[in-house]
């Protein structure tokens, strides 16, 4: 695949129309038999959750968390798959694994001292790139990084708004 090639169109296009880069993407979960589950339909596929086990869940799906991680990972391999395409890196691998850490005592109420949600996302690059030199990787992780979507979001959360119906 000729990634340049691909999204050269694409660049001019979003130079010319700049509103014509602007999307939205969205996501909707609906309630399940068990107040522990739900079904996420993000318009191409439908993803079972559930609550994870230290909450009680079954265990047995992805809980949010897990998807949230998921989501991570997803964004940051694509994102450096492309950005090693696009500055002419040949690798023959990139691997990418994301920890969370977090103290479920916040989550079920436990502790008021404790927060809610992860304290700590750990993102770990494996890449085998024998041809590239120090410099060549260094940019690769900047750039990477810089353009992860969902890196970037963490980074700097957004606006949040919430509708009740």
């Amino acid at each position: 695949m000729d990634l340049r090639s691909v999204q050269k169109p694409l660049k001019e296009k979003y130079r010319n129309e700049p509103e014509s880069s602007r999307i939205t993407l969205a996501a909707k979960a609906g309630q399940e038999d068990t107040p522990v589950a739900c079904s996420v339909d993000i318009g191409r596929a439908v993803y079972e959750a559930q609550a994870h086990e230290g909450v009680g869940g079954a265990g047995t799906a992805a809980c949010s968390g897990d998807l949230l991680l998921g989501a991570l990972a997803a964004c940051a391999q694509v994102t450096c798959q492309m950005v090693a395409e696009a500055m002419g890196i040949e690798a023959e691998s990139i691997e990418v694994e994301v920890e969370g850490d977090m103290d479920l005592a916040g989550t079920l109420g436990v502790s008021k001292d404790v927060p809610v949600g992860f304290e700590k996302i750990t993102t770990r690059f494996n890449i085998d790139a024998p041809g590239a030199t120090d410099e060549q990787l260094d940019n690769l992780r900047k750039k990477t990084e810089q353009y992860c979507v969902v890196f970037q979001t963490l980074s700097s959360s957004p606006e949040l708004q919430t509708e009740w119906a």
